[in-house]
């Protein structure tokens, strides 16, 4: 009885003892946490309104519930299955053609031997993902512009029509994936490389003793060492499927392409704030998030039945 009486004090005391020997770490822990309170899961009160008819001069709870409604509306719309394709093939091109660069290039930075060299290049392809998509976007226009961009004279000079890159909807997805490219491939391999280095290097000298080159000790130890941070990595993006980010995509968007650039994010926009429908916004956010979370606990399962630790 006497055991059962002190354990719980133990505890916490044990608990104590580990606060105060590692405080730092926990203030280091503490903004992060603090961010994550404030910024998400507080604003999830929020969401009842996507149940609700919801009236600002009326409050949460004065505001008349009306069930599922708003969802229904939105499964119904003419616009839901044009955006929701829309969605999930930016986010394909995302998956397929971005995801794999990081890993490309950190592995390609880990084979430079000079370190000035390296650094160098890190710093260059770092350097994007500190652009807001605001200039990114603005130095696109510069470019691809007909009237005076670069690469539009190089076409007429070389004898061939101007192309308006910026209009034409066929051009949208190409120019949304290098611009993400552009901007975050370097941002991206900091993670990677952290991983890359973390790698024993007897492995390596191991694999030149038994006569292995850089091609094939990148294959057989560097990719296999990283496996699991490419694993959870991926399950975290599958996570976004529907949250591709409002900003990149609005500045990018024109009543010429709006039948391909549409997605959820702007629609969120253009339903909540420019049509004051916080409810149907609300909703359609909610149906974002609720995909996301499906996912991310699907995959998760997928990559521990085939022997990965997953995210939990």
């Amino acid at each position: 009885m006497n055991n059962q009486l002190t354990a719980p004090s133990g505890g916490r005391g044990r608990f104590m003892r580990s606060l105060m020997k590692n405080k730092w770490l926990y203030l280091m822990i503490l903004p992060g946490l603090l961010y994550i309170i404030i910024y998400k899961y507080i604003p999830m009160y929020g969401l009842i309104i996507s149940f609700q008819n919801y009236k600002p001069y009326q409050g949460i709870m004065g505001s008349e519930w009306v069930g599922f409604e708003h969802f229904e509306r939105l499964f119904q719309s003419p616009d839901f299955w044009m955006i929701f394709s829309n969605t999930i093939i930016l986010f394909a091109l995302q998956l397929v053609i971005y995801f794999p660069i990081p890993i490309i290039l950190a592995l390609m930075l880990n084979e430079l031997r000079s370190e000035g060299y390296k650094r160098t290049i890190q710093t260059l392809v770092y350097l994007p993902h500190f652009m807001s998509w605001v200039i990114v976007v603005s130095i696109s226009f510069v470019i691809f512009t007909v009237d005076g961009g670069i690469v539009n004279s190089v076409l007429e000079m070389l004898g061939f029509q101007k192309i308006n890159f910026l209009l034409q909807a066929e051009w949208f997805r190409p120019m949304y994936i290098l611009q993400v490219i552009w901007r975050e491939a370097g941002w991206g391999t900091i993670i990677f490389l952290a991983a890359i280095a973390a790698v024993d290097p007897q492995l390596y000298e191991a694999a030149k003793m038994d006569g292995a080159g850089r091609i094939r000790q990148m294959i057989s130890i560097t990719l296999p060492a990283i496996r699991s941070v490419i694993v959870v990595l991926l399950i975290l993006k599958i996570g976004d499927v529907l949250e591709l980010g409002f900003e990149h995509v609005y500045l990018l968007l024109n009543s010429a392409n709006r039948h391909v650039a549409e997605i959820f994010d702007t629609y969120v926009y253009v339903s909540g704030i420019q049509q004051g429908q916080l409810s149907y916004s609300t909703a359609v956010g909610f149906f974002k998030g609720f995909v996301g979370l499906v996912l991310v606990i699907g995959a998760n399962k997928l990559a521990k039945k085939y022997g990965e630790d997953g995210i939990y």
